[in-house]
This record gives C-alpha cells, structure tokens and sequence, in this order.
C-alpha cells in the first residue's frame, strides 16, 4: 500500500510554488491558521461562484472573518461560465482596488482566474477546493480562453491548497466523474511522453516521473468507491489530481500531465461545443479524447515499427511550406485560423532530424512497446473504468459524434507544438492506417 502522505511531503519538497496541501474531512477551520501562518498580516478576497459559495465559500469566509482577517468576497453570479481572461480580469480589477490575497474557493474555472489574476499582480495565492474535478488546482499554468484561442499560461500555482473531503465527496456526482478521467488521461498521456522522450523533444524529467506515474494505477483503482462518494476514495484521487499538478511544477511543463487527449478538449472548447444547451467539462471532454488515444494505442502495438522503411518515409516527407498549406487549408474556418500554422511551425522537422527519430524508434520498438504496454490501458479497460465511474463512455455522451471526432483529429495533429503519436504516425507514414483501424470498419469507433 502506497503511503500518499510520504509522497505528498516528498512531491512538496520539489514543488517550485505550493508550499502547503492540506487535506481532510471537516477541514474547512484550519483556513485561518494556513491564511495567517502563509500571509501574515495580509488580507483575504475570498473569490466564488454561486455554488462554491454554498459549498465552502460562505464558511471559509466567516472563518476568516472570526479569526480577526480583513476580507472581501467577490462572487461570480452566472450559471456556468469558462475560464476566459475577462473573468480574470474582473479578479485583478478587485485586487487594484484593495491588495489582498486571493483565496479561490471552487474548482478548475475559480483556480485558473485566480491564479492568473495573482500572477499578474505578482502576489501568492490561495485554493480551497470544492470538487475533485481537475488537475490543475496546483498546475503552474492556467488554463485559459483568450481571443477566442485555449491557451495555457505559465503562472505560479498556488501556495497552499487546502481540501475537505467532505466537502468534495458531495460535489455532484458528475464533476467527480470527471475528475477522474482527467486523472485517468495521463496513462496515455504517459505512453506519448515515453515517444517525445524517444524522439529527443521533451525528455522524460525522473523527479516528475516519479510523483505521478509511479503510483497513477493505484490512485485510478477504485472506480467503485469514487462512484459511491466515498470520502477516502474520492480524498486519494484528489491527492493524485494534485500530485499531478505538483508534477507539472517539477517539470515546469503540462508534459506530465496531457498531450492528444486533451487537445480534443481544446477543439470543443474553442468552437464553443455544447449538449443540451450547457458546456461540458472539461475532464469529460478529456474523457472521450482519452478513450480515443487508448484505442489508437491499441492499433499502434499491434504495428510492427521495427520494420519501418525509414528512407521511404525520409523522401516522402514534405516541407515546411507544405505543412503550413496543409495546417492552413484545415483551419481556415476553426475560430482560430492561424493556431494550425502557427504550431505545426514550430514542431516542424527537417529530413535529417525525422531520419534520427524514425532510425531511433526503429531500432528501439520492442523495448518502447513492452513499456507502452506497462503504461497504456487498452480501450476496453479504460472504458469499463469509465463506466463504473460515471464518465463518458462514447463521443455520444457528450454531444458529439464519431464522425465529429474522426474529423478533429487532423486538428489535434496540427494544434499544439507537443509531439504526440499522431506525429509519429504521420512521419512513418502510417497516419491514415492508424486513423482508420480506430474510425473503420471493426474500430472503436466505427463510423457507421
């Protein structure tokens, strides 16, 4: 048995921001003694929505309040809204007014406001967490719309994070849920890393390894216990959420923590995607791009790499300038026209360099697959996980489509500089095999 708590202090010690992570049930009174023993002597925004105020915010505010803080509240009114800059915004406008610190009581949308909000002002900040929803909650980045764009921002994460696990266990079912696909996204998150270290662009970082990989199955193994609310269940998911921001810390990159699955999420979020009238989270989003990587991880093992024709692949690969034809003519109605352009600029390589990453996964292929097969869960397995859990177990549930999804994938090649598997497929020259065994005939998702 893992003890979370040793990994906690050691995950702390290699933090660059968070200094501090309580978590507990009945927790919520010790907000006073981590605000004062962290800022002393500074005052507190406490910044909510409607919900999180009810869940947690009103208590954390009159405990701050009866232990002798000066505090303000600002409280978001909207039934539902994105982290979009012009929230955030609104946040630092609060804080010109009256310098305090921010304490964010919520979730991923209050974290990542505040936590650009109090990097822009250059000051520390606060979290008490109302659901374990998301992984960002101790990410250096925040996740943010601007211009219409999905961007990660390279921020401080918080100083101290403080979690009731009372509190969390009675988040709606469905941002648990989602929670914990998003912490289940990094298995195959990890599988592309393992290919990016390969390839020589983003190297595997030990210390960041360590934090989360090495215990992510035990921290995803109890579906049962996070669907029934069960507090303990549902306080060591919220442990391995964090961890895996603290990882991000470490890394000092969100390489620990996404890659292709997540960028499905950014293409419904920057064309506004929505089911039934509402947003969908973002973990549920995560969720189905997650079970769609798992299954063209499925098809790429069952591939024999050592076999690569390297020098066909090297004189069939285009250039820059045909790239860049390419990205444009498939962005160019996307919210965004210049993102495609813009990063497939980026992680283009030249012959040479795709020579030396084809020849090394050639050469390495069955040590690489006997490891992505340690890392990866199958389609299958994943989906069963999902199931217990309550998240999404097809584009369906989510509003979208196979068809959709078949469509943005040649997005998600295209939309962020990070290498993935799909990069590998299109440099060996297997990119419609892989695709199509995924959406064909026979595929986990068949286009009817």
């Amino acid at each position: 048995m893992i003890d979370f708590n040793q990994r906690i202090k050691e995950a702390l010690a290699l933090a660059s921001d968070t200094k501090v992570f309580e978590f507990g049930e009945n927790v919520l009174n010790i907000a006073p003694k981590l605000f004062k023993e962290n800022f002393p002597g500074k005052k507190a925004l406490v910044v909510a929505d409607k919900n999180t105020w009810k869940a947690a915010g009103e208590e954390v505010y009159d405990n701050l309040v009866a232990a002798g803080i000066e505090c303000n509240k600002f409280i978001f009114q909207m039934d539902e809204f994105h982290a979009e800059e012009e929230y955030s915004n609104q946040i630092g406008e609060e804080l010109d007014k009256v310098p305090a610190i921010p304490v964010a009581v919520g979730s991923g949308v209050i974290n990542d406001l505040c936590k650009l909000a109090a990097f822009r002002h250059n000051i520390p900040y606060m979290v008490v967490a109302t659901a374990a929803s998301v992984d960002g909650y101790s990410s250096s980045g925040a996740s943010i719309t601007c211009g219409g764009a999905k961007m990660t921002i390279e921020c401080h994460a918080p100083m101290v994070i403080l979690a009731d696990t009372v509190v969390l266990a009675n988040a709606p079912k469905e941002m648990t849920a989602a929670g914990y696909a998003d912490l289940a996204a990094k298995i195959p998150a990890g599988g592309e890393w393992m290919i990016a270290d390969l390839f020589g662009t983003e190297p595997i970082n030990k210390d960041a390894w360590h934090i989360l990989y090495d215990i992510l199955p035990e921290m995803i193994s109890d579906p049962e216990g996070v669907a029934k609310g069960d507090p303990k269940a549902i306080g060591i998911l919220f442990a391995g959420l964090t961890l895996s921001g603290i990882a991000m810390q470490v890394a000092h990159s969100s390489r620990p923590a996404s890659c292709a699955e997540h960028l499905y999420s950014h293409w419904l979020d920057m064309t506004g995607h929505q089911f039934n009238g509402k947003l969908q989270s973002h973990g549920f989003q995560v969720g189905v791009g997650t079970l769609t990587t798992c299954a063209m991880f499925d098809e790429l093992l069952k591939m024999d790499l050592s076999k690569l024709d390297v020098e066909k692949c090297v004189e069939n690969w285009p250039t820059l300038e045909e790239e860049q034809k390419r990205a444009t003519e498939i962005f160019k109605d996307f919210p965004v026209p210049e993102l495609g352009p813009t990063e497939i600029t980026k992680k283009y390589n030249d012959k040479e360099t795709v020579r030396k990453q084809l020849t090394t996964i050639k050469e390495n292929w069955q040590d690489l697959k006997k490891r992505l097969q340690k890392q990866v869960y199958s389609f299958e397995k994943m989906q069963n996980l999902f199931k217990i859990v309550g998240a999404p177990t097809k584009p369906e549930d989510i509003g979208s489509t196979r068809e959709q999804f078949r469509y943005l994938t040649d997005f998600v090649q295209l939309m962020r500089w990070r290498i993935n598997m799909l990069d590998l497929a299109k440099r060996g020259m297997f990119y419609d095999e892989l695709v199509n065994k995924v959406f064909g005939k026979g595929g986990a998702w068949e286009i009817a």
